[in-house]
């Protein structure tokens, strides 16, 4: 069985040639690979791409992630996050194809403090939300099978993330000021990938499966708790830790003005993911420990 896998050297992308590998023959690009063109400003040529490989699977790893970014460039980030999608979509369902596409909390407007659900209504803040919630109607529109899956505050060991800023902050300065009053979980890229197989695999056996669902890990924290916990566990392991634990201080989202707006309450319900495909979502904190030995301690 061919997987095609686009974005592939994202975090989640990384992570995933790695997951898929078990279901299948990965063919993974990314948006400068020669070969065959994974470059989603292409849309035409992404078409052909699929053509060309005839995959069961198409997985979309590949996304306009820059928030702040987008509100300046919305064509380019409406091209990465919708209408590429939307052919690959297209293209999946001439063939017969499976089709992963990656989505956001973003989608939301962040009111409330209640975790939303699938249904839940959209109204997204930003370029950004927007592009991407019009991503995943296109998939959706296309007829093809599919598995969408809504996510948040997606970190990993390899490249840059906030656990890693808030370590070389806290090992340079006297105090931080970190934001508390928007409230996620975050999400490591290796149980995204690996929920991922398991979902495609349990497509494979119960066909009636697929369509939109969150995944996130369980509990929920703020910014501020993030970064709290993460200098306090690198603290407590000997590392070098030069902001004291009382400096690690809370502000509101007001005072740090960004272009994009942030939903403030990005709490997604996780239940039908769980109870569809039989899997137990572990709390953030574990996944965040394990990134933190991966990067500290390798």
């Amino acid at each position: 069985m061919k997987i095609l896998l686009l974005g592939k050297d994202g975090q989640v992308g990384w992570e995933l040639q790695r997951a898929l590998a078990l279901l299948g023959e990965v063919i993974a690009l990314d948006h400068d690979s020669q070969e065959l063109h994974g470059d989603f400003s292409r849309p035409e040529a992404l078409a052909a791409t699929v053509q060309a490989v005839r995959p069961a699977i198409i997985v979309n790893a590949a996304a306009h992630t820059a928030v702040d970014k987008a509100e300046s460039e919305p064509d380019f980030a409406r091209a990465l996050n919708a209408t590429a999608p939307g052919v690959l979509a297209r293209e999946a369902a001439a063939l017969g194809a499976t089709m992963v596409h990656y989505s956001t909390d973003y989608v939301f407007d962040g009111s409330g403090h209640a975790p939303r659900a699938e249904d839940s209504p959209t109204a997204p803040l930003s370029v950004y939300g927007r592009t991407k919630l019009e991503g995943e109607q296109l998939v959706q529109a296309s007829g093809c099978r599919h598995l969408i899956l809504r996510t948040s505050w997606v970190y990993a060991a390899r490249g840059g993330n906030f656990a890693k800023t808030m370590l070389r902050l806290a090992g340079e300065r006297e105090q931080l000021k970190v934001i508390d009053d928007q409230i996620g979980a975050p999400t490591g890229a290796e149980l995204l990938a690996d929920a991922t197989a398991h979902g495609l695999r349990a497509m494979a056996i119960n066909p009636a499966l697929g369509g939109l669902y969150h995944l996130v890990t369980g509990g929920e924290t703020s910014w501020h708790g993030y970064a709290r916990y993460v200098i306090e566990w690198a603290r407590a392991r000997g590392h070098a830790i030069k902001v004291p634990a009382d400096q690690v201080l809370p502000i509101p989202t007001s005072a740090y003005p960004t272009p994009a707006a942030r939903p403030l309450n990005s709490r997604l319900d996780t239940a039908k993911f769980q109870r569809d495909f039989g899997l137990t979502l572990p709390d953030w904190q574990a996944g965040v420990q394990r990134m933190l030995r991966e990067v500290l301690e390798r």
